[in-house]
């Protein structure tokens, strides 16, 4: 049995909600990037209320680590390793490219054993933060940053179906001329996260507050306006 708080404030909608044993009792999202740190502290307050779960119910804190938004990750982070100190109970982290990859594979479930996945999630410009994974999700290409241009998975491409999704996808659609590319619209899929979330805590699959860091992947920039 678990009872766990998921935070996902990566991308650019917010999520938190509380899952028991992998399945969603109770779901806040936000639109707003902007408004990922203001949300998030209110979202857990309403959240206990309308599922009348007090905070040291819980058996663990989940939260997606990144890539993603540096503002948002650091909100998230903070907030979740703030709580599972303070309750001592386990922290749970997750790969925000996994969790997508592993919400389109839920949403398109009926895709060749031999599609690969790729989740794209936009880092400004032509630069996306990616990966791409097997259906057993063996990471054949690992996270990481790419700037994108015509030659970006070539290699990949010449030999198998590549499945593109994510807030990426659409500036690689209009680069890429490989009939191997498939597009589809994906969004990280909260029940989905709480699956995950739950089979970590099973596992037990913790991560160590001490060490525990967002995956930021490219250093933050500041852009100094004219």
């Amino acid at each position: 049995m678990s009872l766990i708080l998921n935070i996902d404030t990566s991308s650019e909608k917010a999520h938190v909600s509380f899952a028991k044993d992998g399945s969603l009792l109770a779901l806040l999202s936000s639109e707003s990037q902007k408004e990922h740190a203001s949300f998030l502290q209110s979202a857990i307050q309403q959240l206990c209320k309308t599922a009348s779960i007090h905070l040291p119910e819980i058996d663990a804190v989940a939260v997606t680590a990144g890539p993603g938004s540096y503002t948002g990750l650091r909100v998230g982070m903070a907030s979740a390793k703030g709580l599972s100190y303070a309750l001592k109970k386990p922290f749970i982290t997750m790969g925000t490219l996994e969790i997508l990859a592993r919400s389109a594979m839920d949403l398109f479930p009926d895709q060749p054993e031999t599609v690969l996945y790729c989740p794209m999630m936009d880092a400004r410009r032509m630069e996306v933060f990616t990966a791409i994974y097997q259906k057993d999700f063996n990471a054949i290409l690992e996270p990481g940053a790419m700037v994108l241009d015509e030659s970006s998975f070539e290699a990949h491409l010449l030999t198998n179906k590549i499945l593109f999704f994510g807030s990426g996808s659409a500036k690689w659609k209009a680069t890429c001329k490989n009939m191997n590319a498939l597009f589809k619209n994906v969004e990280i899929q909260p029940q989905t996260m709480c699956m995950q979330a739950n089979s970590l805590f099973m596992q037990k699959d913790f991560t160590d507050l001490a060490y525990s860091e967002p995956m930021y992947l490219k250093d933050f920039q500041i852009v100094i306006k004219k």
